[in-house]
Formats: structure tokens, C-alpha cells, sequence
């Protein structure tokens, strides 16, 4: 026994396994989910591997990184998403800085900046100009600045967010990541105050919030307790309000068959593409995600 657990009288510490620190989530988790987090932990904080994991690697850690272990198993126990215990995402094939300021990134988010690309690229020359309303942590704007820096596409991306937070957390992201996007405070409910500009944008992009206040009592702990509410709610006798504002601001803002890209909530498809028919945009259609569920709509200008 190492003199650090000694001093610190915690005896398990220095007698840790893979398979004791997964079934510590158990009660919140699934045996499988609780695994994989275990895993994204071991191999994010200490490089370990599947092998080490099985051959007892987590055993042969010193006094001071198993504390540093249990302390993030503390926290993980009390329903923390993982993402923001380490302070990371993974998006798109890239890693992002995010914490309570900000909603975890979704994997089929990253569907959403596929979709948009296909269609930006496949309609406009460049330099493309795109929009993304309500960045978060910037995990749109940034994957679309840096997927169509890589296929050598000149693009002018700009974010916008009312949060404070957000705004620095993914301006910070962008500088990590080397994307060449340009954050600016605004409200996305409040885009019609803003001067109109003969400068259209090629796409318009968001994620806003979409989940109906009564859907709060079917979600998960660790998103109602941790996630920011504002990032996620809409009051239930209005869902589509911030998409009625974006896409209301998309009429003036497009370029002549602008594209208008949403992730979206399959409860509301139909409706969605009612009220972007009746404010005039063609080629609506809804998309599904990996899932099976309908989650983005695209529509022209």
C-alpha cells in the first residue's frame, strides 16, 4: 500500500478495478452505458485501452491518480454527465470544450452540418456566407468552418448566441480548433430588430431549443439537472417559436434559394413545414436521423 493511501485511510483506493468503477454507475446507468463511460474516463484522463482495462491497469495506478479517479466517480455517481466532468465532447470527429454553460453536443447534431454542407456546396459558389443561430458551443459553426476549410472552400462563418457563456466558451473552442468563425451577441427571438443588410447569407443554421416544457418530465436526470434549461425549453402552447422567428429573419436575410437548415423535434415535423410553406419557402422536407426519427428540416428560400 502506497503512503499516499495510508495517509489518506481510504483503503479501496489503492485496490480499484475496471469493473468496480463501472457497476458504481449501475444504479443510474445500464450495465453497458456505464462501461462506456467508465472507458471514455480511463482512456480520456489516463490513456488506457480496452487491454489495460482487462489486465488490471487500473490497479497499478499510483495512490494520487486513483483519488483523482474517485473524485471523478463522485461526481459521475451524482448524475454529472461525463462530458462535463471531463470537460469535453466528442463532435464530428473533433473534440470540444463544454461545461454547464452549454448543452452537450449530439451525435446527430453532426447530421444536421452534413445535410447543410451537401446542400451549401451543391448549390452556391463560393465564398460561401452561412449563419448559425443559437451556436452553444459552437459545434455547428466551427464543423462547417473547418470541413469546408479542409475541401479548400472559402466560407465567411458567422455564430450567434444570446448567452454570455456560451459566446466565450465556443469563441474558445474556435481558437483551439484553428476555425476561422466570427461570434457575436443577439437574440435569436429578436432578430427583426436587427438593421437589414444587403450582405445574404447562403445558409442559415440552428439548433435551437425544441423540447416542450411538458416533455421535462420524461427527461433524464443528468440532462434536467445539469444541462441549461434555456438551451433546451420551449413553453408548450408555442414549440415553434424559435423557428418562426429564424426563419421569418431567413426571408430577408436569404440569399435568392438560401438554404434554411433546422434539428428539429419529430413531435412538431408537420407543423414546421406547415408554417415554413405559409411563409413562403419551397423544397421543405423533413429528414430523419439515425434513429428512425425525424429530426432536421431543410427548406429554400
Amino acid at each position: 500500500m502506497s503512503l499516499f493511501c495510508s495517509a489518506l485511510d481510504f483503503s479501496y483506493l489503492c485496490s480499484m478495478t475496471y469493473q468496480e468503477l463501472w457497476n458504481r454507475l449501475t444504479p443510474l446507468y445500464d450495465a453497458g452505458e456505464a462501461k462506456a463511460i467508465a472507458r471514455m474516463v480511463l482512456e480520456s484522463e489516463f490513456s488506457m485501452t480496452l487491454t489495460d482495462l482487462y489486465t488490471g491497469k487500473v490497479n497499478e495506478l499510483s495512490g494520487k491518480d486513483l483519488a483523482f479517479l474517485d473524485d471523478i466517480f463522485s461526481r459521475l455517481e451524482k448524475g454529472e454527465p461525463v462530458q462535463y466532468v471531463l470537460g469535453k465532447a466528442e463532435f464530428a470527429g473533433r473534440a470540444f470544450h463544454v461545461e454547464p454553460g452549454v448543452l452537450i453536443p449530439r451525435p446527430e447534431t453532426a447530421q444536421l452540418c452534413q445535410l447543410a454542407e451537401d446542400e451549401l456546396t451543391s448549390q452556391f459558389e463560393e465564398p460561401y456566407k452561412v449563419l448559425d443561430i443559437g451556436t452553444g458551443s459552437g459545434c455547428i459553426a466551427i464543423t462547417l468552418a473547418l470541413d469546408l476549410a479542409e475541401k479548400n472552400k472559402k466560407a465567411e462563418v458567422k455564430a450567434w448566441d444570446i448567452s454570455d457563456d456560451a459566446l466565450r466558451i465556443a469563441s474558445a473552442n474556435a481558437s483551439a480548433l484553428n476555425a476561422n468563425v466570427s461570434f457575436e451577441k443577439h437574440d435569436a427571438l429578436n432578430l427583426s430588430e436587427l438593421p437589414e443588410s444587403e450582405e445574404k447569407f447562403n445558409l442559415i443554421v440552428s439548433n435551437p431549443p425544441y423540447i416542450a416544457d411538458e416533455e421535462a418530465k420524461d427527461m433524464e436526470k443528468n440532462v434536467m439537472e445539469f444541462e441549461p434549461h434555456l438551451a433546451l425549453f420551449v413553453p408548450n402552447d408555442d414549440p415553434l417559436r424559435f423557428y418562426r422567428a429564424i426563419a421569418e429573419y431567413g426571408k430577408k436575410m436569404l440569399a435568392k434559394n438560401g438554404i434554411l437548415a433546422f434539428e428539429m423535434n419529430s413531435r412538431f415535423v408537420r407543423d414546421m413545414e406547415q408554417m415554413l410553406s405559409a411563409l413562403g419557402y419551397s423544397d421543405i422536407r423533413s429528414v430523419k436521423d439515425q434513429f428512425g426519427n425525424y429530426r432536421f428540416t431543410l427548406a429554400r428560400n
